[in-house]
């Protein structure tokens, strides 16, 4: 199953983030299909990038999201309905 998930990156206590479609078999950090944004909870407010246009073809195409991804995916399209 291929799912729309976060791959954590960056240092110790200093979180980042980039919004990656992966296959669910693969590793949190491992391999991945395809980046589609990225994630900063460090500055105020957080900063969110998903390209929604890539990530509703992987949508239609079947891929899952995860709740946390689909929280920010969330905020990303109310911000832009404005």
């Amino acid at each position: 199953m291929v799912k729309i998930r976060l791959k954590r990156i960056g240092a110790k206590k200093a979180p980042y983030y980039r919004v990656v479609v992966a296959d669910s078999r693969n590793a949190r950090d491992g391999r991945f299909i395809e980046e589609i944004g990225t994630y900063n909870p460090l500055v105020d407010p957080a900063e969110i990038k998903i390209d929604v246009e890539r990530a509703d073809y992987w949508i239609k195409n079947g891929a899952q999201m995860t709740d946390t991804v689909k929280a920010l995916y969330k905020r990303v399209t109310e911000k832009t309905a404005e």
